[in-house]
């Protein structure tokens, strides 16, 4: 069974004011100097657990980002989808127990509500990303879930991007929870995913064909000057630099964990599924990026509202209905991991009761207020609101 893990890029904002607050030196001391989270390896509450710091495995860690307002969690890879929402949770734990000894909450939001100005980390490699992408940096305050989902090889990761392609603008759908920027309702459910594509590497891609043609791209890229390493190439959906697997990039991180989980394991039924047709030899669908484009820009303007593109058609349907299409387009890998009923259940939560920008909006519209939507989120994001 395939591992997976999660990367949740999570903000940090004053506990009273709820704007975003640059102590994430600080919190990062304090989580130091506690004890690292402990991370069940599979089944959940009861099974044997081993710390993230024990070294036999790759990820368990709490880390700078680029803006001194963020901290990035990092999970342990997982097989089993309640241990990894336990390890997702445990280390939104520790980063809220570390920040509230900084002054600070810690909210899951894809932007921050109320308006923020640049607090740059002093990392040489970040400056220099100012210096040449300029307000671009600046502004790239956003908090995106990355999902690494194991792969057996960088011939078979490809195969796998060439054929996720249609389905990732589902997921950004799914998980969309930024519709706030620098104060004002943008109108769109995820302006995160409107902000990323302001990087020249970010968005969809073509189809590769080929492990060799995806690492030549990449090499020509940095080649070209215009992005300083390999860590840049921002594509939803990529080969890890780091680890051996597919690491899908577009979804908004989610203020309810469960949420989380189920992103990840639509993540992993894709895999296994275009996996699965690659060593088949099936073609992936044929849909241009200019297409792709306009379908991610669709999924996060409007998120699960209005009508979503279906990747097979071309044509716009409503999002309960592609979102069921991708369900059932993963089943068979769904029912294979044990992950069927989870993601059945959950979708009909998130439909039941709507996305994170969804969530957002309702709070605002009940109380007038974005420090109450943040208060909402900081909630929400500790797992407080039952």
């Amino acid at each position: 069974m395939r591992t997976v893990g999660v990367e949740e890029e999570l903000l940090l904002v004053d506990a009273e004011s709820g704007r975003p607050l640059s102590v994430a030196a600080r919190t990062l001391q304090y989580a130091g100097e506690a004890a690292r989270p402990a991370e069940p390896i599979n089944g959940g509450a009861g099974a044997a657990e081993r710390t993230a710091a024990s070294g036999d495995a790759p990820g368990g860690s709490l880390e700078h980002e680029l803006q001194q307002q963020q901290i990035e969690t990092d999970t342990i890879p997982h097989t089993d989808m309640v241990a990894l929402g336990d390890g997702v949770r445990a280390w939104r734990d520790h980063a809220i127990a570390a920040a509230r000894r900084a002054g600070a909450r810690v909210i899951a939001s894809g932007t921050s509500p109320l308006p923020v100005g640049a607090a740059i980390v002093g990392k040489p490699r970040y400056l220099k990303m100012v210096e040449h992408f300029g307000l671009t940096t600046t502004e790239q305050l956003t908090g995106g879930c990355h999902v690494h989902v194991s792969v057996e090889s960088d011939e078979e990761g490809v195969g796998v991007l060439d054929r996720i392609r249609g389905w990732l603008p589902v997921l950004l759908a799914l998980s969309a929870n930024s519709p706030f920027w620098q104060g004002e309702d943008t109108k769109y459910a995820s302006f995160r995913s409107q902000a990323m594509v302001r990087w020249p590497t970010a968005g969809p891609t073509e189809a590769f064909g080929s492990a060799e043609r995806y690492h030549e791209l990449v090499s020509s890229m940095i080649a070209s000057g215009a992005i300083l390493d390999e860590g840049m190439v921002y594509f939803d959906a990529r080969l890890s630099h780091h680890y051996p697997t597919v690491e899908i990039r577009v979804a908004d991180v989610c203020p309810d964990a469960a949420d989380t989980v189920l992103i990840a394991a639509l993540c992993r039924g894709l895999v296994d599924t275009a996996a699965a047709a690659w060593r088949a030899g099936e073609d992936p669908l044929p849909i241009s990026v200019s297409m792709l484009r306009l379908m991610s820009w669709q999924a996060g303007r409007f998120g699960i509202e209005g009508d979503l593109i279906d990747p097979r058609t071309l044509k716009p349907r409503a999002a309960r209905e592609i979102v069921v299409d991708l369900v059932d387009h993963v089943r068979a890998a769904l029912r294979e991991n044990g992950d069927e009923a989870l993601v059945d259940e959950q979708v009909e939560r998130i439909f039941a009761r709507g996305n994170g920008a969804m969530r957002q909006r309702a709070v605002l519209e009940k109380t007038g207020q974005l420090s109450d939507v943040v208060a909402d989120l900081a909630t929400a994001t500790a797992g407080l609101d039952g």
